[in-house]
């Protein structure tokens, strides 16, 4: 090892976690952390496995903490990282590592800035043993050779890596309410039919024009899935959005760049990646010109994913079920109806399999989930409402998208030496400005 590079343990610790029983495990008390809930640049604790109050006495150095760094340490996604946002108590589970700056916290955004840079995650999959599945100690992890650079260097990598991602973290905290804003009008609208009530009630419908407001009748009626609107249809998700179905082969044309709409790239962003034909292994789905995408696999991790646009060879993983709006309906609409709570409870209760990480559903039962329908004028007037929204949501999108491929080809480059700081500094600023 040269002078100008040191091992990661000379300025981080490495922290393994705790060996918790598959009989500690519950749906119900503290939430604990495993490797499928590192899901770059993220740590989704929202089907996360809990433990129990009482069967954490002792373990209180296994708890997380706001920021914590944290590493796959086995699999196929070993080297994967992820920096906790703590929005509750969790704990450390067994084959995860959390990594934090060796007696120093203000350089803990440098070290996430280097664990998380591109290429660093092949650096400890090339240092992990195991012939099944990689697998990597704490001490291996503490081994991997990085370059040695002056604590000022380190202080101001990480600053910069930490502008670009809190910019990133901003961006998708917008999204999300934006997101929310057409999740609750929904809601209001098509499940709790709040525009309705009023009426019946004598007000006028809250946030509501009189024209919208006339929309909506002012009375309910039995029906077999209860009291709903007066006038409005029960039918099926099949009276309003059909399965797009067929398939294509990218293999039988290598040369075609085609934008594959993947699980593991809705779990990283939402970004689509733009491959040939000959780097895709098996069977896609073409996409509808309006397409709204749900995942059968495991549904107790909702995945919708609603592209905003894309091109003529976009393709989606048959792990992906594809959807046209029809019947007055839209994408927008349908994009709600599918993630709405009521929607995802239903979903669940469909699954085949045994096993939590292989549960599907079967694409005829999503179209025979019945539902109260309204009338057309009321569905284009949502659409009329939340389209602006989901605009905004793809442009926020973009945006941080953008930033992500400035922060991983600035890192390397920087950590590395090839990149001066300067010159980083600026490219920021007008990033940022």
């Amino acid at each position: 090892m040269s002078s100008d590079s040191c091992r990661l343990a000379d300025i981080a610790d490495i922290q393994g976690g705790y060996a918790f029983k598959s009989a500690d495990f519950g749906s119900s008390g503290v939430a604990v952390v495993k490797i499928a809930n590192i899901q770059p640049p993220n740590v989704v604790l929202d089907a996360a496995d809990r433990v129990e109050q009482h069967k954490l006495e002792g373990l209180t150095r296994f708890e997380l903490a706001d920021g914590d760094i944290l590493m796959a340490m086995t699999g196929a996604t070993v080297g994967k990282v992820a920096r906790l946002r703590k929005t509750e108590r969790a704990f450390l589970n067994q084959r995860v590592a959390r990594i934090s700056a060796k007696d120093d916290p203000e350089l803990n955004d440098f070290i996430y800035a280097l664990v998380s840079q591109p290429g660093f995650d092949k650096q400890i999959e090339s240092a992990a043993a195991g012939s099944a599945q990689a697998n990597i100690s704490a001490a291996g992890i503490g081994a991997v050779v990085i370059p040695s650079l002056d604590r000022d260097t380190q202080l101001v990598i990480g600053s910069i890596a930490r502008s670009i991602d809190d910019r990133i973290t901003l961006l998708r905290e917008t999204n999300a309410t934006l997101e929310a804003i057409a999740q609750a009008l929904f809601k209001s609208w098509f499940v709790d039919f709040d525009p309705v009530r009023a009426k019946a009630e004598g007000r006028p419908p809250e946030g509501m024009d009189a024209t919208t407001a006339s929309l909506f009748p002012d009375s309910f009626e039995e029906s077999e899935l209860g009291l709903v609107p007066k006038g409005w249809g029960i039918g099926c998700v099949g009276d309003l959005a059909s399965q797009k179905k067929g398939s294509v082969n990218p293999l039988a044309s290598p040369g075609v760049l085609y934008e594959h709409y993947s699980l593991p790239a809705f779990d990283s962003g939402q970004a689509p990646v733009f491959e040939l034909g000959k780097e895709i292994k098996s069977n896609k789905t073409p996409l509808p010109e309006e397409a709204v995408l749900l995942s059968k696999l495991n549904p107790h991790i909702p995945r919708v994913w609603l592209p905003v646009s894309h091109g003529v060879n976009a393709v989606c993983s048959t792990e992906f079920l594809a959807y046209s709006p029809q019947g007055g309906a839209s994408k927008e609409l349908i994009y709600c109806l599918f993630s709405s709570d009521t929607f995802q409870q239903q979903l669940c209760q469909l699954v085949t399999g045994t096993s939590n990480s292989h549960q599907r559903v079967k694409p005829d039962q999503v179209l025979a989930v019945k539902l109260p329908i309204a009338d057309k004028p009321a569905l284009r007037a949502f659409t009329e409402i939340v389209r602006p929204l989901f605009d905004r949501v793809h442009a926020g999108r973009l945006q941080a998208q953008t930033l992500t491929q400035l922060r991983d080809t600035l890192l390397p480059r920087l950590i590395s030496g090839q990149l001066r700081v300067p010159d980083a500094e600026r490219t920021v600023e007008d990033a940022l400005a």
